[in-house]
């Protein structure tokens, strides 16, 4: 059985045509919508939520394609799109009343947010991304043998068939091997939890494939058009990331500031799964961002 979030009420909102969205909700106040990375659900943000929700109305999905929410076949290369993601999130924070709200994502969700903020300015009052670089970026500094380190991204880039099938054959040591090799800390993804992020991610490889296959494709393209057009995020953006530059060879700080006019970028000690390992320095930054 699927844990659930303590304290969360939980719905099913239709956001686009076919798709609806498994939702958590907690809480009542100005509306903060957090988004869950890979290879993890809307249970990541089980403390983040549970401390935010004493002012704010909390909101957590799990994207399309992943956990309980549906996950469409991609026939076209656009159904995984962040666009097409985003698209799902103003929808999902309109039907449930709020037509302005901010935003955290990590991972594969703070990608969704970095769109969302690009293609919905007037929708995100505030926007936080965690541990991750806008796509364009993020190619960018993978280069030489420290690449090795992102090889699922080259993996899942390629066409539709090798990959899906290679995951399958061995999904819960394929999503279990991030889950250990990335994690700072021990315990912060207790056994229920972990179980409960392989089994979701069990039964979306095609989409989970299909999501990160649109980012070495036209999510690059719509990133492109809008570095090109000197768009930029417009709200209050805060960054938490690793010091993965350090490894790479790159300055996050300088990455992010191109796409951000209002940019605070920090630097976190704890690992990859920063709002299960260290929730209070999470909850703590996304509160100072909605003071700015």
């Amino acid at each position: 059985m699927t844990p659930t979030g303590t304290g969360f009420d939980y719905r099913r909102i239709t956001v686009a045509d076919g798709v609806a969205l498994n939702t958590a909700v907690m809480g009542s106040g100005p509306a903060i919508v957090l988004l869950h990375g890979f290879p993890q659900t809307h249970l990541m943000w089980r403390h983040v939520a549970a401390d935010l929700a004493a002012d704010h109305t909390v909101i957590c999905p799990d994207l399309r394609g992943y956990g309980d929410s549906d996950k469409p076949l991609d026939t076209d290369g656009t159904v995984y799109s962040k666009r097409t993601m985003a698209a799902d999130i103003v929808a999902l924070a309109g039907a449930l009343g709020h037509e302005r709200f901010a935003l955290a994502g990590h991972d594969r969700g703070a990608l969704v947010a970095f769109r969302t903020g690009l293609d919905h300015p007037g929708r995100v009052t505030h926007l936080a991304s965690l541990d991750v670089l806008p796509t364009l970026d993020m190619w960018d500094v993978m280069h030489g043998v420290g690449a090795a380190v992102g090889f699922h991204l080259y993996l899942m880039a390629q066409p539709p068939g090798l990959p899906e099938q290679m995951i399958a054959a061995a999904p819960d040591a394929f999503f279990g091997y991030f889950l250990d090799l990335w994690s700072g800390s021990s315990g912060a993804v207790p056994d229920d939890i972990r179980a409960a992020y392989l089994r979701a991610c069990r039964e979306a490889v095609p989409s989970i494939v299909a999501d990160y296959r649109a980012s070495a494709g036209i999510d690059i393209e719509h990133d492109q058009a809008d570095r090109a057009a000197g768009n930029r995020l417009r709200m209050p953006v805060t960054v938490l990331q690793q010091d993965w530059g350090a490894a790479l060879g790159f300055e996050a700080a300088a990455l992010w500031s191109p796409w951000a006019a209002d940019l605070h970028h920090a630097t976190v000690t704890c690992g990859h799964f920063m709002a299960e390992e260290d929730p209070a320095e999470v909850t703590r930054s996304l509160r100072a961002l909605m003071r700015r």
